[in-house]
């Protein structure tokens, strides 16, 4: 992951809204690139056994007082002390993006899951519509401290190559969804037209995020 500096806030997003991805029989979850726990906290108080990976030192110091266990680095230096075969869930909220060879890395944790257990996961959408009006009117791709072109994301992903992540690398997905709908009175407009033009043929430029629920293949 990127070692860029961030603002505090960064790293203390709660993701809320991937809660309901989450089987409700799951009881061990690991999620990977967790910041400062705030979601995985969620999931304890609900009497889940979480396990975090952060590189992040502060966000895993931060971590530690609301998580079952805390390994602090990166997924190559953590990963022997992960046990293999062991949880019901791998979670990956908007971390994808920012590993320089993410298939890799899937196919390593995929050994982490148990038979039974999914991968979840929230990944931006280069193709939302904010995104998409800059590119094709203001003809710019302009790096940001966050969002889309956060400046620390080595990978871009659309729907399509969501799907192709997954599939390629011995998953099989089985929910994939657009989240964070845009409500911005001056990208609603445009991705409208978009869809009106094109008979509805692009309704993920509304979508900030896909989260997706992959399985191991052949289970």
């Amino acid at each position: 992951m990127a070692n860029h500096t961030k603002d505090k806030t960064y790293y203390a997003n709660a993701r809320t809204e991937m809660l309901q991805f989450i089987p409700k029989d799951a009881k061990k979850v690991l999620e990977v690139g967790c910041g400062e726990g705030k979601f995985s906290s969620i999931l304890t108080e609900q009497g889940r056994e979480t396990w975090v990976i952060e590189p992040d030192q502060q966000s895993a110091e931060i971590a530690s007082k609301s998580v079952y266990k805390v390994l602090q680095g990166s997924i190559d230096e953590k990963l022997s002390e992960v046990p293999d075969h062991f949880f019901d869930v791998i979670v990956m909220n908007d971390v994808i993006e920012h590993l320089t060879e993410p298939w890799d890395d899937i196919k390593k944790l995929k050994n982490k899951l148990k038979d039974t257990g999914v991968f979840v996961s929230s990944i931006p959408n280069v193709r939302y519509a904010k995104n998409l009006f800059h590119v094709l009117f203001k003809r710019d791709w302009k790096y940001t401290d966050d969002r889309i072109l956060d400046i620390t994301h080595y990978r871009f992903f659309t729907k399509k190559s969501i799907k192709r992540l997954w599939e390629d690398n011995g998953y099989t997905i089985q929910r994939i969804k657009g989240i964070n709908r845009t409500k911005s009175f001056a990208y609603v407009p445009f991705a409208i037209l978009l869809n009106m033009v094109l008979l509805l043929s692009q309704l993920d430029v509304f979508y900030m995020q896909f989260a997706t629920v992959a399985k191991k293949k052949n289970q």
